[in-house]
């Protein structure tokens, strides 16, 4: 009889950590973050364990290295992969990704960067990315893949938005780095980026189409890295996605150190555009007040974090969830598209 009680006891201690993961209308999960220093010791890889995702991305400053010593970059890469809890996390799930500007090699760099070239192989390394994989000789590291479901597809793109990416325009104030460039000057994918683009998103038959930029795509009011810095860009960006018709397009980002929700409804775009931020996952803007963001849903989250999406394709439904340590929801929300 004692140990009939200490197993239901067991069995009742588990059933929280069960449940949140044993919801039979989730088709697929995905966890991605972003800002990682290899340097400190991250506490949620075994809380993004807990949700059991089916892939983890990578959303930028994956490292720390702002270097263009590669051997240098080389061993900061290698203490992440030999990091016990990233390992024994990494197992059984498919990891994907984009680089941002501090594992791109230098602090809000672009097309200019000179080791560029020999940073994308450390990248491609960082990833487990076949010797002989047609990455490895592309320009950027731009990709796609579909998760082909019972019930439908998902499909990821990820975007380079830091091999092509020309100039900013600096401002004299500290806090505003920069102000968009003037309408039509600079790009952020160039031209044969642009291209893949168009032609993934007009061929695309999936249910949800994620589109992965290392910087936020329509926060446009703060002075950092944004695609509003090229204002014609963006308007590119979402001419195409109207464009294409493509279903369910929804943008993943990083880079701020903070997490956040942002939305925008599109004329002629029968859904909205949701710009899901997570960042940090060792460090974040703790100082955080306020900063201006007219699309933004509910509140910012200035404690270190990750994101977790879950896809039900019977309703076409993704709910987007904010969690933090001990896997404390920190912020859901929901989108049903048509």
């Amino acid at each position: 009889m004692k140990s009939f009680f200490s197993l239901l006891i067991n069995l009742l201690i588990a059933l929280p950590l069960f449940s949140q993961n044993s919801d039979s209308s989730i088709d697929f999960s995905i966890a991605f973050g972003s800002c990682n220093k290899e340097s400190e010791k991250n506490v949620l890889w075994r809380e993004i364990k807990k949700n059991a995702p089916n892939v983890w991305i990578w959303a930028g400053d994956n490292i720390y290295a702002d270097t263009d010593n590669m051997k240098l970059m080389q061993q900061k890469y290698l203490k992440q992969l030999n990091q016990n809890d990233y390992q024994d996390f990494i197992k059984g799930v498919e990891v994907l990704g984009v680089w941002d500007d501090h594992d791109y090699g230098r602090n809000d760099a672009g097309v200019e960067f000179h080791k560029k070239d020999s940073a994308q192989q450390l990248f491609l390394d960082f990833l487990a990315v076949d010797k002989d994989d047609a990455l490895r000789k592309q320009k950027g590291i731009y990709h796609s893949k579909v998760f082909e479901l019972s019930k439908g597809k998902i499909k990821i793109i990820t975007l380079d938005t830091r091999y092509f990416r020309t100039s900013l325009t600096q401002t004299a104030t500290k806090k505003k780095r920069y102000r968009p460039n003037s309408y039509g000057e600079g790009t952020i994918l160039g031209e044969q980026q642009w291209n893949w683009l168009e032609e993934e998103l007009t061929n695309s038959d999936a249910n949800f189409n994620l589109i992965v930029s290392s910087i936020q795509v329509l926060s446009s009011e703060h002075g950092f890295e944004k695609w509003a810095n090229f204002p014609h860009e963006l308007d590119k960006l979402f001419t195409i996605i109207k464009k294409s018709k493509a279903k369910g397009v929804l943008f993943l980002s990083g880079d701020r150190h903070l997490s956040e929700f942002s939305k925008i409804e599109l004329p002629n775009l029968d859904y909205p555009l949701i710009d899901f931020t997570s960042s940090g996952l060792t460090h974040s803007y703790t100082s955080y007040t306020y900063e201006p963001n007219k699309f933004r849903v509910k509140d910012v989250v200035k404690s270190i974090s990750f994101g977790i999406l879950k896809f039900d394709l019977k309703n076409n439904k993704v709910v987007l969830q904010m969690r933090g340590e001990n896997n404390i929801i920190l912020q859901n929300y929901e989108q049903r598209y048509p």
